[in-house]
């Protein structure tokens, strides 16, 4: 790559992983929240990530998925060329499936910058995130790991934190800091006293990095999985493709990319950060989704499903309805219904969190028919 613009060298890399548990039973192993749309704009969470983020890299999007969604990942996104689809055959957490896009990257070119965008995440306005990422591109092409941190609306329990360091002086990036520390999801009086400081980000799990130095850092915490990634991406695009996958990956460490790469590399001095002045939402549960979709409240009630048939009276929260059957609801206050063909959820917007332990309940005796 010749070209001066770091741009020019940013390849978007989009890892579709996790069932999202906190949404059963609409969303299941065999058909996560990234495949389903749940703001009610006519556009899945995958095909707006992908959206978003091909007008910075044209043709240069690759997808990490499990090998069960290929199917669905090609018919959403029918633009993605064949290598790009990078297919697990098991999960094995997010620093294998961004070190392989990585590894598979810096194959091809190592001078890439790569960027990686979680596939079920809702952000607003696209042109803000947009030149975020760009001020990231620019940062990240003087040699540093970059993180886009979201500027705090309120003070999150549920997200860890990024407490924002010096401004770090860098041309295309006016915004830059460098980081200090990333901060696991702290209690209600520590998340009052980040916010209150105006130095704290939530860590929305954004990065941005030259292919080779997250590939270094990775190497230093993580020898293991970094020889076997290396492995895997040797043998990318040849015969030996499928059959290395299957013998490496089964025998991969699994770690988070945040305990991997980015906590040691800031400890390092190799971090920097782009404050997102934009709104941001991983829709973590069903209060996320009647937060998302405004639009379709009847009278205080958001009802979401082609095949919806609703009956509310004196009664506010939210119902998915995946059936035609009649849901009725009279006198009931922050109600959350959720009605599919093998399943149904009762529960609150304030409980939306706990239907994680249901799954977890139902897995444990054996119910893995409605997971």
């Amino acid at each position: 790559m010749t070209s001066t613009d770091p741009l020019a060298r940013f390849h978007a890399v989009i890892p579709a992983g996790g069932v999202g548990t906190r949404l059963w039973p609409l969303s299941r192993a065999d058909a996560p929240k990234f495949l389903h749309d749940l703001t009610g704009s006519g556009t899945t969470l995958i095909r707006s990530t992908y959206e978003r983020l091909t007008p910075l890299a044209p043709d240069r999007v690759m997808v990490v998925t499990g090998l069960k969604h290929a199917d669905a990942v090609t018919r959403q996104i029918p633009e993605l060329n064949g290598p790009d689809l990078v297919l697990e055959p098991e999960p094995k957490d997010s620093a294998a499936a961004i070190g392989l896009a990585a590894a598979i990257l810096a194959q091809r070119d190592p001078s890439i910058i790569m960027g990686s965008f979680a596939a079920d995440q809702v952000i607003a306005p696209v042109p803000d995130f947009q030149d975020a990422v760009r001020e990231a591109v620019s940062t990240a092409a003087a040699g540093k790991i970059v993180t886009i941190g979201i500027k705090p609306t309120h003070p999150s329990t549920g997200f860890g934190y990024i407490r924002q360091g010096q401004r770090y002086e860098v041309e295309g990036a006016p915004h830059a800091h460098h980081v200090a520390e990333f901060v696991e999801k702290p209690e209600q009086e520590v998340a009052d006293q980040y916010v209150a400081s105006g130095g704290y980000l939530w860590n929305a799990g954004m990065f941005v990095a030259p292919v080779g130095l997250l590939l270094e850092h990775l190497a230093q915490t993580e020898p293991e999985l970094h020889a076997g990634l290396t492995k895997i991406a040797a043998a990318w695009s040849t015969e030996a493709q499928d059959l290395t996958l299957a013998r490496v990956w089964p025998t991969l460490p699994k770690i988070a990319i945040d305990y991997a790469v980015a906590e040691p590399a800031a400890a390092a001095g190799d971090v920097a950060v782009i404050p997102g002045d934009f709104t941001w939402d991983d829709v973590g549960d069903f209060a996320a989704i009647a937060r998302l979709n405004p639009a379709s409240h009847q009278e205080g009630m958001t009802v979401i499903g082609e095949k919806a048939r609703v009956y509310s009276e004196d009664s506010t929260g939210i119902v998915v309805a995946d059936t035609n059957r009649v849901v009725a609801l009279i006198g009931v206050e922050d109600i959350v219904v959720v009605d599919t063909g093998d399943a149904l959820l009762v529960t609150n917007t304030s409980h939306a969190q706990n239907v994680k332990q249901a799954v977890q309940a139902l897995k444990e005796k054996g119910d893995n028919d409605v997971l």
